[in-house]
């Protein structure tokens, strides 16, 4: 398939979806609520969730033999293993898992469409990745467009630095971590602005109309809110009928203020 058709995604869709229906058939794997929930996969990138390491290589042995009657081979290399750490239970020892014969490395942390997950569910290392890549967006406009009207660097600013891509899944992470990516935020529109280091944060974005930090992650999580109550996967649906879960309850603190 030619990268970038416009056809390709439908192609590839139609030869995969026949190894993402072998592997949620199995019910072999994690399961919520009745629901299984063994393979998140998005393009060519595979998740493969399992609570045992018997129920992670049925699902691997399943991956092996769809590729090898279809001529594909998957890269050892470019797969890992991550084990989530139950709470204060030491990380005992796993069993290696192998894949086209070799051992798959085990890994505390690897990143997943560009948001890193962590074998302790924490989100300060893809608040870090965020707050690292906000702050080399922020130094580029302020090079580029040193000579720009002030309208124009706020368009620019709204439109580079308000993203705060994958946000929405931060919710167990330090006030250390939040804190240094709101800081981060302000500064970058003091510096593109050329307003004084200690100059009032709210009072700056109030007179160029533009949201604030906190204001941004409370509209992001009604958003979230919103998009995941009237989502019609299956999963979602799920997550959705459990207003008591993590993701909900923390988008509900943030979108009231709490946070």
């Amino acid at each position: 398939m030619r990268q970038g058709g416009l056809s390709s995604p439908l192609l590839f869709n139609l030869y995969v979806n026949q190894l993402v229906e072998r592997l949620s058939s199995t019910h072999v794997g994690c399961h919520i609520d009745d629901v299984c929930v063994n393979n998140i996969s998005y393009a060519d990138d595979m998740v493969l969730l399992s609570p045992s390491i018997a129920g992670l290589r049925k699902l691997l042995s399943i991956c092996e033999a769809y590729a090898e009657i279809h001529g594909l081979k998957y890269n050892s290399k470019k797969s890992e293993i991550l084990v989530f750490k139950a709470p204060r239970q030491g990380l005992r020892r796993v069993p290696p898992v192998y894949l086209n014969g070799e051992a798959l490395k085990l890994v505390e942390r690897f990143k997943y469409l560009g948001h890193i997950v962590t074998s302790s569910l924490k989100d300060d290392d893809d608040i870090e990745r965020e707050r690292r890549a906000l702050s080399v967006r922020g130094n580029m406009l302020a090079r580029r467009f040193a000579r720009c009207t002030a309208d124009v660097k706020v368009t620019l600013f709204k439109a580079f630095c308000q993203s705060f891509y994958t946000g929405g899944l931060w919710v167990t992470y330090s006030c250390r971590a939040y804190n240094a990516l709101r800081v981060q935020y302000n500064n970058i529109f003091r510096m593109l602005l050329g307003l004084p280091w200690r100059c009032s944060a709210s009072n700056m974005f109030a007179n160029s109309r533009t949201d604030g930090f906190h204001a941004i992650m409370r509209k992001r999580a009604a958003s979230n809110l919103h998009r995941l109550r009237n989502s019609p996967n299956s999963i979602l649906k799920m997550i959705a009928a459990r207003p008591d879960c993590s993701i909900q309850r923390h988008c509900m603190e943030i979108a009231i203020g709490l946070r």
